[in-house]
């Protein structure tokens, strides 16, 4: 199966059954086809891919989750620094070291992520769980 286009609208919770289940409600695009959006029925399993939420550029604890330095010992502003960046040896940071900078933006697939509910007139898929990105966001839907 292609892929199927839809924007995230929202995320929302329903019933099933004595439990709630959080679910993201997406859109299917104007384009799609009422047949491409029939082979899909609540219960199936979709890889959803889209572009994540930007965070900008951050430090790295939050990037990757770096533990910091001491709080005590005559450390006043090492707390959240990422330490030492290497041997001496080559003289150089060796490509690839985890370091701050830029970070969310990139295209993201999540997997296996159950159909709860679908509203074909009003072309509208729910999804358990969290999508990739922000509202409004273009999603890919594969079966």
């Amino acid at each position: 199966m292609e892929k199927i286009i839809a924007t995230k609208k929202h995320m929302t919770q329903i019933w099933d059954g004595e439990t709630v289940v959080p679910v993201t409600v997406l859109e299917f695009a104007p384009k799609i086809e009422s047949g491409e959006i029939e082979k899909l029925k609540a219960g199936d399993m979709v890889r959803v891919s889209g572009i994540s939420h930007g965070k900008g550029f951050q430090g790295v604890v939050k990037r990757h989750g770096f533990h910091g330095g001491p709080k005590s010992h005559g450390q006043k502003d090492r707390l959240r620094a990422p330490g030492s960046l290497g041997p001496t040896a080559p003289q150089r940071v060796i490509k690839g070291r985890k370091m701050a900078g830029r970070m969310g933006a990139k295209r993201v697939t999540v997997r296996n992520l159950k159909i709860a509910r679908m509203v074909p007139e009003e072309r509208l898929i729910m999804v358990r769980g969290a999508v990739p990105g922000m509202r409004g966001t273009k999603i890919e839907i594969r079966k």
